[in-house]
């Protein structure tokens, strides 16, 4: 007669080598979108974390566009920014009562004295030369407003948050220089290179977390508006 001889040290040092390696083959999917239309993107008015509007009229279609090209997908987790636009933006989703939490991590950055203010000419020449300095320079503040590495050091938060929750299917709605900013950590890049990720409105990056590690699937996806107006 054969007998065989366990050692409980031997089988549990097994067993949990195989629920090691069970985690680290468990991959996430992560969609993230940047909020629909509102009159200060129609106008031109700037609107970072201090603007708290709500959607127009296309920016609700563009919601109503993603939520039912979406609706099926297994969510069971929804991220927000603190801000009325990004709530309303996956409201419907929201509404089908999947858990959801509100975090000021995801919120826009600050554009300190220009909130709320229309862009003129050399507003706009302002701008653009700033975010040239920001490649150099992502600890520069507008005055009143948050650096981009300020910014970053926030995010940081909901990544973990991202990373810790046992969600596997988790939709986040936030801001689009929030989102430039963020796409550079996840992807663990300088943040220089932020504006290489383009967004529109409810525009889509879906991303896949697995193994301490994120991988971009989609960038700034818009079928889902097809025959919407995108506001770039």
């Amino acid at each position: 007669m054969l007998f065989k001889i366990y050692c409980p040290a031997i089988v549990s040092a097994v067993l949990l080598a195989k629920v090691k390696f069970t985690y680290k083959l468990k991959t996430k999917k992560i969609y993230i979108v940047r909020h629909g239309e509102t009159e200060f993107n129609r106008k031109g008015i700037v609107q970072g974390k201090g603007v708290n509007a709500s959607l127009n009229t296309l920016g609700q279609k563009q919601a109503e566009a993603f939520y039912e090209a979406y609706k099926d997908e297994p969510f069971d987790l929804i991220l927000t920014s603190t801000l009325n636009r990004s709530i309303e933006s996956v409201t419907g989703f929201i509404e089908l009562g999947i858990p959801n939490e509100r975090l000021s991590a995801l919120d826009e950055i600050s554009w300190g004295v220009y909130e709320g203010k229309e862009t003129g000419y050399e507003d706009k020449a302002f701008f653009l030369e700033l975010t040239k300095r920001w490649t150099q320079e992502p600890d520069l503040a507008i005055e009143g407003g948050e650096s981009p590495a300020e910014v970053a050091v926030r995010q940081q938060s909901a990544i973990e948050k991202i990373k810790e929750t046992d969600a596997e299917n988790i939709l986040i709605s936030m801001h689009g220089r929030a989102i430039r900013i963020f796409m550079t950590q996840l992807l663990d890049l300088p943040i220089s290179e932020m504006d290489k990720f383009e967004h529109a409105n409810l525009g889509l990056y879906e991303l896949t977390y697995s193994d301490d590690r994120f991988t971009l699937v989609r960038e700034n996806d818009v079928t889902h508006l097809k025959g919407i107006e995108v506001e770039m």
